[in-house]
């Protein structure tokens, strides 16, 4: 067997990050291999159990490869019809074919397997995964690219019709970083959010406004982000450009409100580097004031442009509330709230403890989470900015904080630095909630704490983001 390969392949099992798991002979990759060792794994990309499948070969490693599905000849009794006619190309949505209880199934089962043969832990209970409200919908925010070449499915190449390559909005094909799929309907965000894309591209196009290349570093457009509130009516667009252009956005701007009543803020950020992300350098409003708010429990949150806030808030809910009952919290408690982001954990705890002391990298978060507690008059939490990715107990020593009770966690994909972990064991909280959005990193860190005398007693993931292979996840641990 070689790369590129065509092979066929029954699905046994499901793996991390979606893929199935089929296994062939041993001896067909090495004539030489044992008895006892004659199976050889193969993940399968677009494969569930259950299926029989063409896949193509597209790495050969020592004890398993990786292919991806050219042909499903038997399909799993799983599998659904997905509802987005860009499935397949889009990559946004790469289990939307899969009955969406076995897609909680698999979640739950990934979460366990993770913990038990990346973690080697045994004793230790894994709740019930708590579905997603909505599954279609359910996003608050949508970042849309836009492009100078157009990526064409293969419906449009083989249709022999001429299409515009020179002008795109929509979202990234997978691992093609320089050519969009032009996207007029998406399930993730409204309908409404749909009708201002499709219009977007309509005003942009029909004055033929250049599109910035990174090559070049040259062109006007770059982004449309759409915000949404669930609890109110509030809703954001935010166009990020390379450089200013006050008489296009006026114009923009007239016509979108026009047409679109319900948008309450319109801002433009201007994003002056090469690096195609949705954040400007500054930003100028154009409608509003350039913030919408929201809810979470009975707290009120402000958003901006650049704030992160969680992209699903009916579930943020959900997963804020899992957090607070693995805490155990009493009103004489002090916590310590790290990578506290906006503030949403640290305001949503602060009426059933103490003090809370929040830590975070970006001075920028650091001040939204001040806005935020003033809105909602909460005068128990205290900010701090600290290096996560270093040592926060410089932060702790100099401002005399006391030391905490419990520690909540809620880092970023790549997980916690070795040294934040140290900091928290010096510490020595009686309890640590640690909430993950990759149960990889978390259970790397969390052997780290068991190092530092700390029991895992249990987990609860979360599905936060349907048709997706994502997973939160939350972990309690205690002082041993």
């Amino acid at each position: 067997m070689k790369k590129g390969d065509i092979i066929e392949l029954d699905i046994e099992n499901y793996a991390f990050e979606g893929r199935g798991i089929g296994k062939i002979n041993k001896k067909e990759i090495s004539p030489g291999a044992s008895q006892q060792q004659s199976k050889y794994v193969v993940f399968v990309d677009n494969a569930y159990p259950g299926d029989k499948v063409k896949a193509q070969i597209k790495k050969i490693k020592k004890s398993y490869a990786e292919a991806k599905t050219e042909q499903v000849l038997s399909p799993s009794g799983y599998r659904v019809e997905a509802r987005c006619k860009y499935f397949g190309v889009c990559g946004g949505c790469k289990q939307q074919d899969l009955d969406y209880k076995k897609q909680l199934d698999f979640k739950q089962q990934q979460a366990k397997e993770i913990f038990v043969k990346m973690g080697g832990f045994d004793d230790f209970k894994i709740e019930e995964i708590i579905p997603s409200e909505k599954i279609f919908y359910y996003r608050n925010k949508m970042e849309f690219s836009f492009s100078d070449k157009k990526w064409l499915t293969k419906e449009e190449i083989n249709s022999g019709d001429d299409f515009d390559r020179d002008f795109s909005l929509g979202l990234h094909v997978p691992n093609v970083y320089d050519k969009v799929l032009d996207i007029n309907e998406c399930f993730l965000q409204s309908e409404l959010s749909n009708k201002i894309l499709n219009f977007t591209r309509y005003f942009f196009k029909e004055r033929n406004i250049p599109v910035y290349n990174t090559r070049t570093h040259q062109g006007y457009l770059r982004n449309l982000v759409i915000r949404e509130s669930e609890s109110t009516n509030d809703l954001m667009i935010n166009l990020v450009t390379f450089y200013e252009d006050n008489i296009l956005m006026k114009g923009y701007t007239n016509s979108v409100v026009k047409e679109f009543p319900q948008v309450t803020t319109i801002v433009n950020n201007i994003n002056l580097k090469k690096a195609a992300v949705a954040i400007g350098d500054y930003e100028n409003i154009y409608l509003g004031e350039g913030l919408i708010y929201d809810s979470i429990g009975q707290y009120n949150f402000r958003i901006s442009a650049n704030s992160f806030f969680q992209t699903n808030t009916l579930q943020a809910e959900n997963l804020y509330k899992t957090a607070f009952d693995f805490a155990g919290l009493k009103k004489d408690e002090t916590v310590y709230d790290l990578y506290s982001g906006a503030g949403t954990i640290a305001i949503y705890i602060s009426g059933n403890v103490k003090k809370v002391y929040a830590f975070e990298s970006v001075q920028a978060a650091v001040k939204d989470a001040e806005e935020n507690a003033k809105i909602n008059n909460v005068e128990n939490v205290k900010f701090f900015t600290a290096d996560l990715n270093k040592s926060f107990l410089p932060v702790v020593n100099e401002n005399k904080l006391q030391s905490p009770d419990v520690v909540i966690l809620d880092p970023p994909r790549s997980g916690m630095h070795k040294n934040a972990v140290g900091d928290i064991v010096k510490l020595n909280p009686e309890k640590i909630v640690y909430v993950s959005c990759n149960p990889a990193t978390q259970v790397r860190d969390i052997k780290l704490f068991v190092e530092g005398d700390y029991k895992l007693i249990k987990i609860k993931p979360v599905d936060m983001f349907p048709h997706t292979y994502h997973i939160e996840n939350v972990a309690l641990l205690i002082k041993v």
